[in-house]
């Protein structure tokens, strides 16, 4: 197609389109758009994960500076701490993809990644490139520098310490390394069949004040991005705010600035700046001499826009288009101000959320155009697969309808999620899709917008719509899926010693009266009943549970259980997990149909548990599952219930931190223990904390933590019930742990307590704060920084075996 308007390529004046809705401009909007024609350059930000960015720095640069925006960043997240909801890795990278989105949406920028996999927290860069394939990431930056062309590249971190994380450090060296290697046609020749070499004016390290770290100087590049904007009405301040307030998974929100703020600015490589970011790089349309009239164009239509009228620019704008039309220029920014100023809008809408990939999709076009009645040029829409043509009278809707085949649209799928992957980086085959945020969103086809003699090729995403009666109308992406997808209830299953248990698969289809066979398959010397079953769903959307009865066997402990289904002669192996938050578009994927399964030798005593939420986690449904009854507790329960019929009571990881009813709670939560209860608490950071006594004798909490997961665990206290009842730990049980041991480790710990594990990354000094018990009155209190959240989901053996002992009290207690 000749122009690719996917509402995703607007640059520095139109807020980050979701795929999921197009956007109206307002005549301010507009007006923003038309300055940003006079303007070239770009500007490429790079750090290492989703909040990293300095938001209000992007949105100056897009909105004022009105260059081209980008923020790349090397991971989307997936390996932190997830405030609204219990999904971890993968998932929470996900969500966090949507959420830089959002915030791109609000600030003006492009959003890029990297294939890199964010592991968890890495202490220093030579860590993160362990594991990081460094050559292959590297070689993902470069291909974001040579296609997206930057004049200038910032970084947010240094290189060293100061960086705070080795995921921090690591993005300022690959930034630094990646401005040298963009311009050398010997790094990644292979990418050369698509993109140019590229040499940035300049490399500048954007240096900050937080914290206990503070790495501005006079001497540095000093720029005010504290700017008011009065087309827009806001500050880049408040701008920064609501953009980084999207990042609602990290717990962000976040108050509105007004006022100077003063960003500074130290040379990395590339000709240095002394008074600018873009000191000796051309920002005009004379940087090319060849659009010297086109500026003289815009000049007048900037200086004869009429805000209330804005179809009065069309003409001009259709005469610059012409003039422009073998140029290097801002190509989609002007065809799409060409349209809002037309008040042209396009909607391809679909009757239901999902379609089965072997569908086909029945599709409406809407189409309006709202310009002035007296607008003396015709304007048309064209579908161009058919010829199909419309007169778009003014301020009358036209609507055609018309088929395609899901099947050439593909699985609607995130395109790094495709492929099973290494802990280090995703697989990405594909380089069209390599470093975009998502892959581009089933569309119709084409449709072009003729103005007289003069067209507009334009593309918009399917989409689904659909009316809440309390939200309005709403927009979420299409689904194309498997016919049936088979789904179980976790992503492992632990079995405890040889006991079998039953695994519940949830078939859900997507067209109607489709049946076929489920089959599953275990690990060699497991059994499992039946050996398959046939099904048969009538109805598109019917859900039907089917139970298999896995029993562990043999000398094999762990292994895949997997599901294939046979339909219409086709064999698919999918299921399917939907997130949905409000903040975001609806995520729908559909993962491997296979979840771990482990054998584990576990003995018990106390089969009764209540749970306090805190931020997030998958604890309850992992006892669950082994045979626990938890019951979730509410904070009234707690203040004004009766806790003595529970075994142990565990609390969630950040209760502490997020809680504003914990002040009440933990006078019960002590007394429960001091009466002979067991009480467990979860990882918390060390600020801010609701209250600051945690426990019935003092200890603080740092930032202290180990992210070997394979660091050697020396047992400090190797006789305490911990690590002997019911079950005997020994170094075994460290085994297979995943990310980290643990995070947030205690210091100054009272002597009532009993450290019990000791444990260092390499070149560390031990830490004993990752696991404290002490007797209160009858009963037992422990604080634990272990990532049990993260290991009990991931069905670790030995971690269950431990959290199962430290839930437990002993007779010797």
């Amino acid at each position: 197609m000749k122009y690719r308007l996917s509402f995703l390529c607007l640059l520095s004046f139109v807020p980050f389109f979701s795929q999921a809705q197009q956007a109206e401009l307002n005549a301010a909007e507009i007006r923003q758009g038309l300055a940003g024609l006079n303007v070239t350059g770009s500007v490429l930000y790079i750090a290492a994960h989703p909040d990293d960015e300095n938001t209000r720095l992007l949105a100056y640069l897009a909105k004022e500076r009105k260059v081209r925006t980008g923020y790349l960043s090397l991971t989307r997240g997936d390996g932190g701490q997830n405030l609204i909801g219990t999904e971890q890795g993968e998932l929470l990278g996900l969500i966090r993809t949507q959420e830089l989105l959002a915030a791109r949406r609000m600030d003006g920028a492009e959003q890029f990644f990297t294939r890199a996999n964010d592991f968890g927290f890495s202490k220093n860069s030579a860590e993160s490139f362990k594991i990081w394939n460094k050559e292959q990431i590297l070689s993902d930056v470069v291909w974001v520098i040579r296609k997206f062309q930057p004049d200038v590249i910032i970084t947010r971190f240094p290189e060293d310490a100061r960086a705070g994380h080795g995921h921090h450090a690591a993005s300022a060296i690959l930034a630094r390394e990646a401005f040298t290697a963009a311009a050398d046609p010997k790094r990644f020749p292979e990418q050369l069949k698509y993109v140019k070499i590229w040499q940035a004016k300049r490399i500048v390290w954007n240096t900050f004040n937080f914290g206990s770290t503070n790495t501005t100087a006079d001497d540095q590049l000093k720029v005010d991005v504290g700017v008011f904007n009065p087309l827009l009405g806001k500050s880049y301040g408040e701008i920064a705010a609501e953009s980084r307030s999207n990042h609602k998974s990290q717990g962000f929100g976040s108050p509105k600035q007004r006022g100077a703020a003063i960003e500074f600015f130290s040379p990395v490589g590339g000709q240095a700046a002394k008074t600018d970011l873009f000191d000796g790089i051309n920002l005009n349309l004379d940087r090319n001499p060849a659009t010297e009239r086109a500026q003289l164009m815009l000049n007048e239509i900037n200086a004869g826009y009429d805000p209330s009228d804005p179809s009065k620019s069309i003409n001009s704008l259709l005469q610059l288009k012409e003039e422009v039309k073998n140029l290097s220029f801002k190509h989609q920014q002007l065809d799409e101000l060409i349209l809002a100023c037309a008040g042209i809008w396009i909607e391809t809408t679909v009757a239901e959320p999902s379609y089965a990939i072997n569908d086909s999709i029945p599709v409406t076009v809407n189409a309006i155009s709202r310009v002035r009645k007296y607008f003396p040029v015709r304007i048309s829409l064209e579908e161009l697969s058919s010829g199909y043509t419309q007169e778009l009278i003014p301020d009358h809707m036209v609507s055609q309808n018309l088929k395609i085949s899901a099947r050439q649209l593909g699985l609607t799928q995130p395109y790094w999620l495709e492929k099973k992957h290494p802990i280090g980086s995703y697989i990405i085959d594909s380089l069209a899709n390599l470093g975009l945020p998502e892959a581009p969103a089933p569309r119709a086809g084409v449709f072009r917008v003729i103005f007289g003699n003069q067209y507009i090729d334009v593309t918009r995403p399917l989409v689904y719509k659909h009316t809440d009666p309390v939200k309005g109308e709403l927009y979420q992406p299409l689904v194309v899926a498997p016919p049936v997808t088979a789904t179980m209830t976790e992503h492992s299953f632990v079995f405890t010693n040889n006991s079998p248990k039953t695994i519940t698969v949830q078939l859900k289809s997507f067209k109607a009266g489709d049946k076929g066979i489920l089959q599953p398959s275990v690990p060699a010397g497991w059994k499992v009943s039946p050996e398959k079953i046939d099904f048969n769903l009538l109805n598109k959307a019917e859900e039907q549970n089917m139970e298999f009865v896995v029993t562990p066997a043999g000398q094999v402990n762990e292994g895949q259980f997997s599901l294939s289904l046979k339909v219409d002669g086709e064999t698919y192996q999918k299921g399917l997990k939907v997130i949905g938050y409000d903040h975001i578009p609806v995520q729908t994927l559909f993962p491997l149909a296979e979840a771990r399964v482990e054998r584990v030798d576990l003995k018990f005593a106390g089969k009764k548990i209540g749970y306090i939420a805190g931020a997030g986690d998958l604890i309850p449904e992992s006892l669950t599952q082994i045979g626990y009854q938890v019951t979730r507790l509410s904070e009234k329960q707690v203040i004004n219930g009766d806790l003595s019929g529970y075994d142990a009571i565990i609390t969630g990881v950040r209760l502490y931190n997020i809680n504003e009813q914990i002040g009440l709670m933990q006078p019960k939560l002590m007394n429960y223990v001091k009466n002979g209860g067991v009480l467990l608490v979860q990882y918390n950071v060390n600020s801010p904390l609701k209250i600051t006594d945690i426990g019935p004798y003092p200890f603080q909490l740092t930032r202290d933590r180990v992210t070997e997961e394979d660091a050697k665990v020396n047992f400090l206290a190797p006789n305490h019930p911990s690590l002997n009842f019911p079950n005997k730990i020994t170094a075994k049980d460290f085994d297979g742990w995943i990310q980290e041991r643990g995070l947030y480790f205690a210091t100054g710990i009272d002597s009532h307590y009993t450290p019990v594990l000791q444990m260092n990354d390499t070149g560390e000094s031990a830490s004993n704060g990752s696991l404290l018990v002490a007797d209160y009155g009858k009963g037992k209190f422990v604080y634990t920084s272990l990532a049990f959240f993260r290991e009990l989901p991931a069905g670790v053996p030995g971690a269950y075996r431990l959290f199962v002992n430290l839930i437990s009290k002993s007779t010797a207690q």
